[in-house]
């Protein structure tokens, strides 16, 4: 099964990438993952892109084009798997086309998880993250037993910066304004589904089933 994720942040696309990896064992890939594990593994492409980030640029897009395509030619993507945070342009898009091509394989499905700004700041500007291990938790809808204090390692929890509404709020606005393009070109594909993620978590994973399952037949 080869799945791009599209939504802004707030849309919940890890919960689940999560869900569908254990049923599909397929690996879920980010560009930032991506990207570290290229500058990690000391690769050619890994090289050029830490000098990009260290200087403070944006990785072009033929480099990420070509990080993806490295990637995605690894032994645990055989089965399929979940792009996250890519392509972010339609460029980008006509690459993974052409790459896909290229390596015998199809994209299935585009699913793109809409939901309302409103509602991703009141998800996104309640999240805490631990400063020790990572974990995320969220004041409302996923508080930690102790007020303030990872249950996991005991770490202290706090907002992170790009968390406060002001910036939760200009990420989505740009967000929007970027896929829009995106959301066009798969729709005209037939490959776009676009599931309200403004539902609980049991109820979009119900019909993500059910369109996967489509698919499949």
């Amino acid at each position: 099964m080869n799945l791009i994720f599209l939504g802004p942040p707030g849309a919940g696309k890890g919960t689940y990438a999560d869900r569908l990896i254990e049923k599909y064992d397929i690996p879920h890939i980010s560009t930032g993952d991506i990207f570290r594990e290229a500058i990690a593994n000391g690769t050619t492409l890994g090289k050029q892109v830490e000098d990009i980030v260290k200087s403070g640029n944006l990785v072009p897009d033929e480099l990420t084009n070509a990080l993806v395509e490295e990637r995605l030619k690894e032994k645990d993507c055989e089965n399929g798997f979940i792009l996250d945070g890519y392509p972010r342009t339609l460029n980008q898009a006509q690459a993974l086309d052409a790459m896909l091509k290229n390596m015998c394989k199809k994209l299935d499905a585009a699913i793109y998880f809409e939901i309302d700004e409103e509602t991703v700041v009141d998800r996104i500007s309640t999240r805490r993250t631990c400063s020790n291990c990572g974990k995320v938790y969220n004041i409302i809808s996923f508080p930690s037993k102790i007020e303030g204090i990872c249950d996991d390692c005991g770490g202290k929890l706090v907002q992170r910066d790009d968390d406060r509404e002001e910036i939760v709020r200009k990420r989505y606005r740009i967000y929007i304004q970027n896929t829009a393009p995106l959301i066009e070109y798969y729709r005209n594909q037939n490959k776009l589904f676009t599931l309200d993620s403004r539902k609980g978590v049991e109820e979009v994973m119900k019909i993500l089933f059910n369109i996967l399952g489509g698919i499949e037949k």
